[in-house]
């Protein structure tokens, strides 16, 4: 179904403010590691604000609750800007940074080609993948929806 790409929001809880000594490393690799995405295989786009970003948005009533979202081809190219590419090694010092969350603080759903999703859009897939589990609606990396299961599902209220 070449009409649809994915979409992906994650958040993250920051042990300290975005400009303290505690996020100095992460800060420092923003661009780099966004740049990384921004060439990678199937990048569509990803929110950014002023600093080229999206660090500085307030999503989320918490000013600590930060928020990345981006949209990519397919599945498999998210997995490997994720895991395979140079992104990987920021993920495994995360904890150095960010609060460990209960909930699902990651969320993939399909768009149609063209559509640019809001942080609004991404809440409520995040907050019904929280409330319903996985589905073709609102999934993780583990959920092995396609875009045509998507279209024929009905979200629950």
């Amino acid at each position: 179904m070449s009409d649809y790409h994915l979409s992906q929001v994650n958040i993250a809880r920051m042990l300290a403010p975005i400009d303290s000594p505690v996020m100095a490393d992460f800060v420092k690799d923003l661009d780099r590691i966004n740049g990384i995405a921004d060439k990678s295989t199937g990048f569509i786009w990803r929110l950014k604000g002023d600093e080229n970003n999206a660090t500085a948005l307030r999503v989320f009533e918490d000013d600590f609750l930060i928020i990345n979202m981006s949209v990519w081809e397919s599945k498999e190219a998210l997995f490997n800007f994720t895991y395979a590419s140079q992104h990987a090694g920021v993920l495994k010092r995360k904890k150095e940074w960010f609060h460990n969350m209960a909930d699902m603080h990651m969320c993939l759903w399909y768009i149609e080609k063209g559509h640019v999703p809001t942080p609004e859009e991404a809440k409520e897939r995040l907050n019904y993948l929280n409330t319903h589990g996985e589905s073709p609606y609102a999934f993780s990396f583990k959920g092995q929806f396609s875009a045509e299961d998507a279209l024929k599902y009905s979200p629950k209220n």
